[in-house]
């Protein structure tokens, strides 16, 4: 297995920091490869601009048909490229972070803001009466496997059905879906560990032998069941998901989760 781990925390001796060399060290006593994109050491720039596309920059500024056309030249930043190239090697993704503000950190979602450009990650596929691209569920990313570890500052109960901040699954959502799924990748379900600040050593230790244990299961482990937008489930091109397809009760994003 060829796994990457994109590592999002500006502090190496913090818990995040942790679990990715955890990671690290059980991917390579069982034989994978492992890759590191330490977005803080790196300086990673996390801010879309003109700078990232050179000559293909529109004026006034298009972000999505410029990123296509430096992407189609081979144009874009070598930082950019480099990191395509590794999602590109890899087989598996794993995306480590805090949860902060109810998403990933700013350096973090500025990763994909210029690594999933348009034409690598999004707009490929033909658009017609029966397809609407080449996405969720299929698309570039297509045959790789990918899966968040997350650190959460709150207990458990918090983010359930009835928890204050709602369900983890539900916050979760646009990451799993809407950036991981939407290029083709297939999502497992999430690694979180909760109460993050108040963790104690005793803790983390029990924590570290179930992450171990789920980074051992990476290629065994059961996808969460999204449902595949050109599949038969969406009508075209309204992209709603067709009446009676879903459980009794079910509303939400759980409609786009097969039973």
């Amino acid at each position: 297995m060829k796994t990457l781990i994109v590592y999002a925390h500006p502090e190496p001796r913090s818990l995040n920091g942790s679990l990715k060399d955890v990671a690290v060290s059980t991917l390579e006593a069982a034989g994978h490869e492992v890759r590191v994109s330490d977005l803080y050491a790196m300086n990673w720039k996390a801010v879309v601009d003109a700078a990232d596309f050179g000559g293909y920059a529109t004026g006034p500024l298009r972000v999505v048909p410029s990123s296509g056309g430096a992407y189609d030249a081979g144009a874009l930043t070598p930082d950019v490229t480099a990191e395509q190239e590794k999602l590109l090697w890899a087989d598996t993704v794993i995306l480590q972070f805090p949860m902060w503000w109810y998403t990933m950190p700013a350096i973090l979602k500025g990763w994909v803001d210029r690594v999933f450009s348009f034409h690598f990650a999004y707009g490929v596929g033909v658009h017609d009466e029966t397809r609407y691209g080449e996405r969720f569920g299929e698309g570039t990313l297509l045959g790789r496997r990918a899966i968040l570890s997350v650190t959460v500052g709150g207990p458990q109960s918090h983010y359930t059905d009835r928890g204050i901040n709602g369900p983890i699954e539900d916050l979760l959502f646009p990451i799993h879906h809407g950036i991981l799924y939407y290029p083709g990748m297939e999502v497992l379900p999430p690694f979180v560990l909760y109460g993050a600040d108040r963790i104690s050593g005793g803790e983390f230790e029990d924590a570290a032998k179930r992450w171990k244990e789920r980074l051992l299961t990476l290629e065994t482990t059961a996808p969460i069941a999204f449902r595949r937008q050109n599949s038969g489930d969406y009508e075209i091109p309204s992209l709603r998901l067709k009446e009676g397809l879903e459980a009794p009760g079910r509303a939400g994003f759980r409609l786009h989760v097969r039973d």
